[in-house]
């Protein structure tokens, strides 16, 4: 067996990790950083989950309707994320969305199960969007769900 070198060896051991882990795998950090901006529980900055989005998963599959959107594989609440959209500098608001498996209801009922958050509907229709005091909303998405956080862009510094 041949003797390496202990930077020749961590290299190789950087290498061979590289070879192993999943392309496009989730983050730990996926949950801390969309699941917190979908429930507007942090600062919406386009450009930071833009980035982040890309580092983690890859380029946007598409730019469509003032936002980029990502297809990747990850979950949160327990509900499987199918795409994530960011806005681009073309819309009049800033926001993040995404789009889960399953229905309004029972995505609301994990976020309020694993983050405390309460959602109210909008109105008495028989498919309303769920609100929190923060903001957030999910809306029906076909047979799943769009939650979304979405701002009014900042007036420019001048």
């Amino acid at each position: 067996m041949p003797a390496y070198s202990r930077p020749a060896a961590l290299a190789l051991l950087a290498a061979a990790s590289l070879l192993t882990a999943p392309a496009g795998a989730m983050p730990t950090t996926f949950g801390t950083v969309i699941g917190n901006a979908l429930l507007c529980r942090s600062h919406l900055e386009n450009r930071y989950f833009h980035d982040y989005l890309t580092t983690s998963f890859g380029p946007a599959y598409k730019r469509e309707g003032g936002a980029y959107w990502f297809r990747l594989e990850a979950t949160l609440w327990g509900a499987e994320v199918k795409e994530v959209m960011v806005s681009d500098d073309t819309s009049e608001l800033v926001f993040i969305a995404a789009v889960l498996e399953g229905k309004p209801e029972e995505l609301e009922t994990a976020i309020r199960g694993s983050a405390g958050i309460a959602f109210k509907p909008k109105d008495a229709t028989p498919f309303p969007l769920r609100v929190s005091n923060s903001g957030s909303t999910i809306a029906y998405m076909n047979d799943k769900s769009k939650i979304y956080c979405a701002k009014f862009k900042s007036m420019p510094v001048r």
